[in-house]
């Protein structure tokens, strides 16, 4: 009998670009803001809203909002680890972590998301393993069009329903 792990998965992408840009989209507000989120505002250890282009550090706490929601739709949680970089690691939905790590192969840029802790349901319509995998792989594309010189392939508009969001 096979088992399966349903508290854990693993997203890779390739980028033409390089490691310092890919940090920047994941660390800054101002990058996070340009491929994944609506609004992104971390708050370090003293409560001090940071800056678009300032990077975040361990123990910043965050509140995430997605375009195609209004803003009872809300993230929060903390920053765990991040080293300046190529890694940084955060609480996310449902008690779970994701980490990413930023490395180059062959001449390209890959970033690998892993996020683990994510809480089993027995309702599959809950499932944040599902969920989250197939959210992760569409921002993923759309980093990979933003940073490539492409178009931002996100639902902007809260009126119009869509899963691009």
């Amino acid at each position: 009998m096979i088992d399966n792990n349903w508290t854990k998965f693993k997203v890779i992408g390739d980028f033409n670009t390089d490691i310092r840009s890919l940090y920047e989209a994941w660390a800054t507000p101002a990058g996070l803001e340009k491929w994944f989120l609506r609004k992104a505002d971390f708050y370090t250890i003293a409560g001090r809203l940071r800056e678009p282009g300032e990077f975040v550090l361990k123990e910043d706490t965050y509140e995430w909002y997605w375009h195609g929601f209004d803003d009872s739709a809300v993230e929060k949680g903390q920053i765990l680890e991040a080293n300046g970089t190529d890694f940084i690691k955060f609480s996310f939905s449902g008690n779970s972590i994701v980490s990413i790590n930023i490395y180059t192969r062959n001449g390209i840029t890959i970033v690998e998301l892993t996020q683990v802790n994510i809480p089993e349901e027995t309702d599959p319509s809950k499932s944040l393993f599902v969920q989250c995998q197939v959210g992760w792989t569409f921002y993923f594309a759309n980093l990979k069009s933003i940073m490539e010189g492409g178009i931002d392939l996100r639902n902007k508009k809260l009126e119009v329903s869509s899963n691009f969001k």
